[in-house]
């Protein structure tokens, strides 16, 4: 009996050893970022036309939303490797580092207009070492498991597999306005056992294999989605003043509430995320501009461009440029005025390539 718990102890040990190891390896990143990713406050003189504290936002965080939505970007990636091939083409370790690489340059950014406080960083610091982390065991099991299935299926692609690439499309397009803990993952793992099977290794491996992700996944959203309600909700909606347009133009508008007249302009409600970007191209489409959003006086936006193009950019200051995973273009990603925000808009209209996103604070 001792000689077992001996072994036991060493075999815990061992366990021990190699999950701190990880857990360092982890967090070598968020030190990183926290010491080596600083910039220098530039006094802000800007005065708000909105001056409700309710509807002002710190400016410091149009740089800092850009790490979340790399994420849903990296699922727009994985998506559309999806259409060409399977899981192993798609590059995790360059959409993790590109991740971090990122976030280290507008954290430098956010600094000079404010910073963040930690309670920001630390949430950019968890997600980013969760993206890490699963990344990391997607890219394990992909290229060792789902790489010899995918080579013993040849090159037609059984249900399973049409099934995980309509899922991944869905997936992030949901996420450019959900949550991604609301997503049905328990549908979508109930959805790889419906399609049909043949005998296939490829078949079964994408019903176990990828199955239990989407079980795990179901299951920490749900926990996740509890500890989310018994929160603070996120406001969805911000204010912006406009001009070039009147009243009765923007009602009109689908999801634009008009609050009333503001400092020589109109002062107006929308959604946030992905719907208050294509609201703004509108308003720049229509002739209107923007003079203002939740206080502040500067925004960031991404731009999609061709590879071959060069980071020169028309209203707006390049900050980073990254490559797109799964693409072969490259992604822009631009410090912009607001004032100059209509005619930047104008001049990439909401395309691929052009206008991205414009990241609200």
């Amino acid at each position: 009996m001792r000689r077992l718990l001996a072994r036991a102890w060493r075999v815990a040990k061992r366990v021990l050893i190699v999950l701190a190891i990880v857990i360092v390896v982890l967090l070598i990143p968020v030190a990183y970022v926290e010491v080596g990713c600083r910039g220098t406050p530039i006094a802000q003189t800007y005065q708000p036309l909105i001056n409700e504290r309710a509807f002002q936002r710190v400016e410091a965080n149009t740089y800092l939303t850009y790490p979340e939505w790399h994420i849903v970007y990296a699922y727009d990636g994985l998506a559309e490797a999806l259409k060409r091939g399977d899981e192993h083409a798609f590059d995790y370790g360059s959409s993790v580092m590109g991740f971090w690489r990122s976030t280290c340059a507008l954290m430098r950014v956010a600094d000079e207009h404010g910073g963040a406080d930690w309670g920001t960083r630390s949430t950019i610091h968890t997600i980013g070492v969760s993206f890490t982390a699963e990344m990391a065991l997607k890219a394990a099991y992909e290229e060792t498991v789902g790489r010899v299935t995918a080579w013993l299926r040849g090159s037609e692609k059984t249900p399973q597999d049409k099934a995980v690439a309509r899922m991944a499309t869905d997936y992030s397009a949901f996420l450019r306005q959900t949550p991604w803990y609301e997503y049905p993952f328990g549908r979508e793992a109930r959805a790889l056992w419906a399609a049909p099977a043949s005998w296939s290794v490829r078949a079964w491996e994408r019903r176990l294999g990828v199955g239990l992700e989407f079980t795990a996944k179901a299951g920490y959203a749900k926990v996740l989605a509890g500890a989310v309600a018994a929160t603070e909700p996120a406001v969805l909606v911000i204010r912006s003043v406009v001009s070039g347009l009147d009243r009765a133009a923007l009602e009109k508008m689908a999801d634009v509430k008009v609050v009333g007249p503001r400092a020589g302009g109109l002062e107006i409600e929308t959604p946030r995320y992905d719907r208050f970007t294509r609201i703004l191209a509108d308003i720049a489409r229509r002739g209107g501009a923007v003079r203002e959003i939740a206080g502040n006086d500067d925004i960031m936006v991404t731009l999609i461009v061709p590879a071959n193009v060069e980071s020169r950019v028309r209203h707006g200051r390049v900050i980073l440029r990254t490559r797109r995973e799964g693409f072969s273009s490259h992604r822009l990603i631009v410090d912009v005025k607001v004032a100059d925000l209509a005619a930047l808009l104008k001049a990439y209209p909401l395309a691929d390539p052009g206008l991205e996103h414009v990241f609200d604070y």
